[in-house]
């Protein structure tokens, strides 16, 4: 048993890694549309949701965040523990909390509907936008003694920010349909790569017992 425990994690510990090194990327991949640039970063923490699942999907973005705080220069304004007073800190934390929320509504799973996962993806957008306002709000306005009114944040940091991120709702639902298939057929081989092994040192009724789930 401790053997099949040892082969889940050592593959959803690579894909973690994989994600986590695709968020560092579109982090630094900006869209350069006039007035309304946008990075890639919600697209890639909306796929680890939706591909990875909430656990670790989440657990990607978390990574990312603690690289960036660990001091490796990740972030788009560097990285260390001074990150945490910046305004923009807020989003990172959101990323997380989205990316969890994204894999909840929408498990990688082959019934997941496209509406399913656009509404995953829209829901995910509104946690991070909502943590990312009220920390920099907050931050602003209590702490860094630079304050900015709600109107100005809402303009600023929603409408002219948003429209970006709204597209990627649309690319991200559309690019995990083809992706979900390539992800199952990989944990289809994997578990059966898992009883494969356990029929050489399990008892044979235990590798019968097996059900249609623990293969799917």
């Amino acid at each position: 048993m401790a053997k099949k425990s040892g082969a889940v994690s050592s593959l959803d510990l690579a894909r973690c890694a994989f994600f986590c090194v695709l968020i560092i990327v579109g982090a630094f991949v900006k869209v350069p549309i006039p007035v309304l640039p946008f990075t890639l970063a919600f697209l890639m923490t909306s796929l680890a949701g939706l591909l990875l699942g909430s656990k670790w999907g989440a657990a990607s973005a978390a990574l990312y965040v603690a690289l960036g705080l660990f001091g490796l220069p990740v972030f788009v304004g560097g990285g260390g523990l001074g990150y945490v007073m910046q305004p923009a800190f807020g989003y990172l934390i959101g990323y997380i909390a989205a990316t969890w929320l994204t894999g909840v509504i929408a498990p990688p799973v082959r019934k997941t509907t496209y509406r399913r996962r656009l509404i995953a993806c829209f829901s995910g957008l509104v946690v991070l936008y909502a943590i990312g306002m009220a920390y920099l709000y907050l931050l602003s306005n209590y702490v860094l003694g630079a304050p900015i009114a709600f109107d100005a944040l809402v303009l600023y940091c929603f409408v002219l920010s948003a429209p970006g991120d709204i597209v990627l709702c649309f690319a991200a639902a559309s690019l995990a349909k083809r992706l979900l298939p390539i992800a199952n057929r990989t944990n289809m081989s994997r578990k059966k790569a898992i009883a494969s092994s356990e029929a050489t040192s399990a008892p044979a009724g235990r590798v019968r017992g097996l059900t249609k789930e623990e293969l799917r």
